[in-house]
């Protein structure tokens, strides 16, 4: 009986680096038949050790045409070429868009869930993302600091990026709102230190320049105004996506809080 139910599972296979992540938290072993050229780079992907176990695929149509799956899971700004190629050859393609709120992040989960035929783990991972929330929430009761992510060169995260809404999830507030960006955007030096958020959010704690674009964030003026007790770390590979690593990062911005006194 066991093995006729796995049997009728959709064989999968995932050209972007947001999609392989949800299929590799949410579907059998034996449904996944390929990943996105991406789904192995650590510095992108949280799930790039698990996604070691499985074929690494081109991103373009013929290696997935080859495989023939039930299911190619993609995302909406995947390439266009091979979105409709593929579709154009009669494979069911399932698109995502980009999550901008945890509101997303739920319901892309659910959605992972319901297309590999597990709405059972699709429920659990967003019980454990809420009781994250939760948790951090109780946290940070009654202390609405304003954090800025900036990264390198100066780039900070908008109003409308995934970082914002999972700050605004746990009750700060994102002080990129200032400059009216959305998506993101580049920010001078000077208005950085001009806006004067509370605590700055890096993507790492390195404190070596290799290039000007970390430099940027060495620079003596920052270093001055946001010495390590108003820096928190969250790694970037950890809220590029929505999807079950936002525990983690939940839990990682929560010990960097407590970390500081917060």
């Amino acid at each position: 009986m066991a093995a006729s139910a796995s049997a009728q599972q959709p064989r999968i296979a995932s050209i972007n680096v947001c999609t392989d992540q949800l299929l590799v938290a949410l579907a059998d072993p034996q449904q996944i038949l390929g990943l996105s050229p991406y789904s192995r780079d650590a510095t992108r992907s949280w799930s790039a050790n698990a996604a070691a176990k499985f074929p690494k695929l081109s991103g373009e149509a013929e290696d997935v045409l080859v495989l023939k799956p039930d299911v190619v899971v993609a995302g909406r700004f995947t390439k266009r070429a091979t979105r409709e190629l593929l579709k154009q050859k009669g494979l069911r393609i399932v698109e995502f868009d980009a999550a901008r709120s945890f509101d997303d992040v739920r319901s892309q989960i659910r959605r992972m869930g319901e297309i590999v035929g597990h709405p059972d783990r699709a429920t659990a991972e967003i019980a454990r993302l809420d009781a994250a929330v939760a948790r951090i929430r109780t946290q940070v009761k009654g202390k609405p600091y304003t954090v800025l992510a900036v990264s390198r060169r100066g780039w900070v995260s908008g109003s409308d990026s995934l970082i914002s809404a999972m700050l605004a999830e746990v009750g700060l507030s994102n002080a990129a709102s200032a400059f009216g960006l959305k998506l993101g955007g580049f920010a001078r030096l000077e208005t950085i230190v001009s806006l004067r958020p509370d605590l700055l959010l890096l993507s790492d704690d390195d404190d070596v320049a290799e290039d000007q674009g970390k430099a940027f964030l060495l620079h003596p003026a920052l270093e001055r105004l946001y010495p390590l007790e108003k820096r928190i770390v969250v790694s970037e590979r950890l809220t590029v996506c929505g999807g079950p690593m936002l525990v983690e990062a939940l839990d990682r911005l929560a010990a960097e809080l407590a970390r500081l006194g917060h």
